[in-house]
């Protein structure tokens, strides 16, 4: 037993560009894009014995493909970590990357590891279709396959009916509950766009983005530098007729990986690095799932609150873009956040959600940001499908 939690740092964080659905990178299987990840992060720690990680946790919200077997530890062994490495994934859909580094963090604190790498990797253009036995042998009829990259299937009957609805008809809902316009989404969305495109210029990414071996991906594939305004009022609603969302201010389709180094202070010692960022609080909470994408805004006062952190702290602000109708509201029913510190480098709308690998992504955003700045404390959320949300705070 431990007298109290030790401290859990981000010794480093890296991920790789982000492609489009069938884009740059549907030519890559789920474990290889992790392995890649994988192997980059520790390459960067050089002094590190890659024989002294206690365990490898990644998230993943498929595991119906080619990710099946366990992706973390087949990453690992992919990656060339010693066979002694286990690995383990764990799935909070599009929480998952960030529940792995809580999982991750939560070890390191209580003293059963001393260093842990964390992230998680999504391929959704590789999503395969599923058929399901059917309830009788040798069927007549035809049997029905479903898509596994996105959103409900093989629905319980027993659910009620409002919780199943299609993730872009729930984010319907959370816009009109606090009346978010399509103007306002459309602008939301352009400045996602304008930041990531201005950050890649700027050579933000240039310490946190690590290329595809293979692949001549040299940013994230959804940017658009060229929409404007008035691109985006010309596309038409994509869930609801008259609705406010659209293919242009939801996230995308998306496949990538991230992954995080992390470790307590006999951990950093072997390192030889200097973190990133230390884990301050970590929360996770639970809302009706038809309005999934309001989460984020209990698990943010929960967390700022474990955290001892007031909202006019916070140097730096992730939100998960699931929908700029979702993100605007969250932003509105959360009044004492500055949303001018709020995706400072754009957002999923611009750079993409591969489920599994988003919440590793924005939580070593804010290590980097605050590595950049010197100190501070930042915040990374995300909402997550079926009513969860999951949040952490980073301190420097």
């Amino acid at each position: 037993m431990i007298e109290r939690p030790r401290d859990v740092y981000v010794v480093d964080a890296v991920r790789t560009p982000f492609g489009r659905y069938g884009g740059a990178l549907a030519g890559i299987r789920p474990d290889d894009l992790a392995a890649g990840a994988l192997r980059a992060l520790l390459d960067r720690s050089p002094d590190l014995d890659p024989g002294r990680i206690d365990d490898v946790l990644l998230g993943n919200a498929n595991g119906a493909g080619e990710e099946n077997r366990d992706v973390a530890r087949m990453a690992a062994l992919l990656a060339g970590l010693p066979v002694t490495v286990p690995g383990a994934t764990v799935n909070r859909l599009c929480g998952s990357g960030m529940e792995a580094v809580v999982q991750a963090t939560r070890a390191i604190a209580l003293g059963d590891a001393s260093i842990a790498v964390a992230g998680g990797v999504e391929s959704m253009s590789r999503a395969p279709w599923v058929l399901p036995k059917p309830e009788r042998a040798f069927p007549a009829t035809d049997q029905q396959l479903y898509s596994t990259t996105l959103g409900w299937r093989m629905v319980n009957p027993r659910m009620p009916a409002e919780w199943t609805i299609p993730l872009g008809e729930s984010a319907e809902l959370v816009g009109a509950k606090y009346a978010v316009t399509r103007e306002a989404q459309d602008a939301f969305a352009l400045a996602s766009h304008r930041n990531a495109a201005r950050a890649w210029r700027e050579g933000r990414y240039a310490e946190e983005v690590v290329p595809v071996e293979g692949v001549g991906l040299p940013r994230d594939e959804g940017i658009r530098d060229d929409t404007s305004l008035e691109a985006l009022a010309r596309l038409r609603p994509a869930f609801i007729e008259d609705g406010t969302i659209t293919a242009g201010n939801a996230s995308p389709l998306n496949d990538g990986a991230a992954a995080l180094l992390l470790a307590d202070e006999e951990g950093l010692a072997a390192t030889g690095r200097e973190p990133l960022a230390r884990v301050r609080a970590a929360a996770v909470t639970g809302i009706e799932p038809q309005y999934f994408g309001l989460g984020p805004v209990d698990a943010i006062r929960k967390v700022l609150g474990k955290a001892s952190v007031a909202p006019d702290e916070l140097h730096t602000i992730e939100l998960n873009e699931a929908y700029a109708a979702q993100a605007l509201a969250c932003l509105v029913a959360l009044p004492e956040l500055d949303p001018e510190v709020v995706n400072p480098r754009g957002g999923a709308i611009a750079i993409g959600h591969p489920l599994g690998a988003s919440g590793a992504r924005i939580t070593g955003a804010v290590a980097h940001q605050l590595a950049a700045a010197g100190s501070g404390t930042g915040l990374a959320a995300l909402c997550i499908g079926v009513g969860q949300a999951v949040a952490l705070v980073l301190e420097r």
